[in-house]
């Protein structure tokens, strides 16, 4: 039996007060409010700074019942010095403790730029990071497809990694949209928004400005389906975050796949057993 969660990426957004939050809402309410619409969330702050032990503790105990994923910092996936990334991996994986003992830890992921590229220094690096965050459930969102191969998919199996799905605009640069099974205990859909004509603009912000359409969002269902035979946790995060646009497709996908019967699944607050 396969575990669904559904979440965003992300949950402190001020513009996110009226379409999710009530007005008045202070930002330090936030988690605790989200907690109760959604059983998992994708940090996102720790790729900007280094997450902290007492942090991390802190945002578990505020919402006892929320499984986290969260992001690697910069320093281990887009800004690597050679001399330090060892010691920022040990900085990182210390402030993981507090969700690990609370078995709260759903995933560490690793999202790559277009610049990391599959060539023989980085799949050095690659192997050495992977081994240094080993004890932790690993995912990986490769924004090159140049490691879209059945080298790095045969590694990654072996190491029991998961290989992000994605969910973007087929415009050039961008990597394929496929759904390949790499890890038995983890699969992890990430959903960008399909904003085509503005992906590469200049007005960065605008690339996540997008709402998915009912009949988009039933056309996941079968992908979803398609982890739940042999993962035992299906992990959905929605970062089209602009003004609660992923708060509203993670809810609507949650009532999708309940209310379709995809499979025979059992509802437990907002997740669901396939």
């Amino acid at each position: 039996m396969s575990i669904v969660l559904i979440g965003t990426s992300g949950y402190s957004y001020t513009e996110w007060i009226g379409p999710v939050y009530a007005p008045g809402t202070r930002r330090e309410e936030f988690l605790a409010h989200y907690a109760r619409r959604f059983p998992t969330v994708e940090l996102n702050f720790s790729y900007y700074r280094m997450p902290e032990a007492f942090q991390l503790a802190a945002m578990h105990k505020i919402a006892p019942s929320l499984q986290f994923s969260i992001k690697a910092h910069q320093n281990l996936t887009h800004t690597i010095d050679a001399s330090s990334w060892r010691e920022q991996a040990l900085l990182f994986s210390h402030a993981l403790e507090p969700l690990v003992e609370n078995q709260v830890l759903s995933a560490v992921l690793l999202q790559f730029p277009y610049s990391f590229h599959y060539e023989v220094g980085e799949r050095k690096y690659l192997d050495s990071l992977l081994k240094t965050l080993s004890p932790f459930p690993l995912a990986i969102e490769f924004r090159n497809s140049s490691w879209y191969n059945n080298r790095t998919l045969d590694s990654l199996r072996e190491r029991n990694v998961a290989l992000a799905s994605l969910d973007l605009p087929p415009v050039k640069g961008n990597p394929p949209m496929m759904d390949v099974k790499t890890s038995s205990s983890l699969a992890y859909i990430r959903l960008h928004g399909r904003n085509e004509e503005t992906w590469w603009g200049s007005d960065s912000a605008s690339r996540y400005d997008y709402l998915y359409s009912e009949k988009e969002l039933a056309s996941l269902l079968a992908r979803i389906q398609s982890f739940t035979t042999h993962a035992q946790k299906v992990l959905i995060y929605f970062n089209n975050h602009r003004r609660g646009q992923a708060a509203a497709n993670a809810l609507t996908l949650y009532q999708l796949a309940v209310g379709g019967k995809a499979c025979n699944e059992q509802v437990q607050a907002s997740s669901i057993s396939m």
